[in-house]
C-alpha cells in the first residue's frame, strides 16, 4: 500500500475527531494541521500545526480534509483543487449552492478527487438499511421520515439548522430511495435569539414518487437521531445514535378479533433487530477517502451529490420565507 501524505484544515470538534482517525489511518503519514488558533486541545500531538492552507499546502500533501466553519470552505477548497490535493470537505459543502458549483468546477479543471463529508452514509444501520432496500427487502418503498433533534451546539455560529443538520437527511434521503427531491416544503422557527432558524419541519417529494418527511432541530434536551422507510412489506428503522437496525413486518396471521379485523390496513407481524458489524463511520468514511485519493475504487460522497444537499436546504429556506412549495 502506497502511504499518502495527508493533512488538515480546521481543529474545532469535527476537526479533532478527523486529526484522530487520520493519525491512526493505515496508508497514511499525518502530517499536520492549519488553525489560526493553534492546537488548542492537543489533537495533532508532536505534529506541525500552520497558520494557513497555503503553508500547509508547502508542507507537502497527497490528501486534505478541510473541517473549517462552511463559510470558509470555499476559500480553501479552491485552493487545494488548485494544488492538486485530493480534498475532503465536510458537510454542508459550502455556503450556497452557487459557491458549491463553484468547487465542482475547481475540481473538477485541475482532474482531483474532491468529495463531501456527508457521515450518516457510512453508518452501519444505514448502510446496512440500503443494501437491504436495493435487495428488495421492503418491496415498493413508500416513505422516508427523519427526525434529528438535539441541543444547540454552541460550535454553529454561520449557518442555521437546515444547512448544518437537515442537509444529513436531505442528502441521506434521497441516497437511500435512489431518487433526487422534485419538490420541498418546509415551515421553520428561530427561537434562540440566532439570525438563523433552529427548527423545521420539512416535507418534500422525490422524482420516484416516495413521499418525505424531516424533524430537525436544536431545541430539544433529547437527542435523537432516527430514519424510518415504510415500503409495502413493513418498515425499517434505523437509529443512527446507536447504529442499530430493525424490521417491523406486516402482519400474515389473519385476525380473529371483529373490531380489530374490520380495519382495511395493515397488520402487526415479526419484529427483528438485526446483529450487524458496527465500525466507526469516521473510520469508514476516511478509509474509502484513502483510497480515492490513492486512485482506487471507493464509496465516497461526491461534490455534486454535496451541491445538491445545499440546493435543497436552500429550497427549505425559501419555502419557509415564502410559505410555499418549491419545486426542484
Amino acid at each position: 500500500m502506497t502511504l499518502l501524505r495527508a493533512g488538515l484544515v480546521g481543529l474545532g470538534m469535527m476537526g479533532r475527531n478527523h486529526a484522530r482517525v487520520l493519525q491512526q489511518l493505515d496508508g497514511v503519514e499525518f502530517v499536520g494541521a492549519a488553525d489560526i488558533a493553534g492546537d488548542t486541545s492537543g489533537a495533532v500531538g508532536v505534529h506541525s500545526v500552520v497558520d494557513s492552507v497555503e503553508e500547509l499546502i508547502d508542507i507537502g500533501m497527497d490528501m486534505c480534509v478541510v473541517a473549517l466553519p462552511t463559510e470558509q470552505h470555499l476559500d480553501a477548497g479552491l485552493k487545494l483543487a488548485e494544488a492538486g490535493i485530493a480534498t475532503l470537505l465536510e458537510k454542508p459543502l459550502s455556503a450556497t449552492t452557487l459557491e458549491c458549483e463553484e468547487l465542482v468546477r475547481a475540481f473538477k479543471k485541475t482532474d482531483t478527487v474532491g468529495c463531501v463529508g456527508h457521515i450518516e452514509r457510512f453508518n452501519p444501520a444505514l448502510v446496512s438499511l440500503r443494501a437491504r432496500l436495493n435487495e428488495g427487502a421492503l418491496g415498493e418503498v413508500f416513505q422516508v421520515a427523519t427526525r434529528r433533534q438535539g441541543p444547540f451546539p454552541n460550535r454553529i455560529r454561520d449557518v442555521g439548522v437546515i444547512k448544518d443538520l437537515a442537509t444529513h437527511d436531505l442528502d441521506l434521503t434521497a441516497w437511500l430511495a435512489g431518487s433526487m427531491f422534485d419538490s420541498i416544503s418546509a415551515r421553520t422557527a428561530h427561537k434562540t435569539g440566532r439570525e438563523h432558524e433552529d427548527l423545521v419541519a420539512a416535507t418534500g417529494k422525490l422524482s420516484n414518487g416516495v413521499v418525505t418527511n424531516h424533524l430537525v432541530n436544536w431545541l430539544s434536551p433529547m437527542k435523537e437521531r432516527v430514519t424510518i422507510v415504510t415500503g409495502e412489506l413493513g418498515c425499517f428503522v434505523a437509529d443512527t445514535l446507536t447504529a442499530d437496525l430493525t424490521f417491523c413486518a406486516n402482519g400474515s396471521i389473519a385476525t380473529e378479533w371483529s373490531a380489530v379485523a374490520a380495519f382495511r390496513g395493515v397488520t402487526e407481524g415479526d419484529v427483528v433487530r438485526y446483529a450487524i458489524s458496527k465500525p466507526e463511520p469516521l473510520l469508514t468514511e476516511l478509509t474509502e477517502f484513502r483510497k480515492a485519493a490513492g486512485g482506487e475504487d471507493a464509496e465516497v460522497v461526491s461534490l455534486e451529490s454535496g451541491a445538491e444537499a445545499v440546493r435543497v436546504a436552500e429550497a427549505c429556506i425559501r419555502s419557509s420565507q415564502t410559505g410555499t412549495t418549491v419545486e426542484l
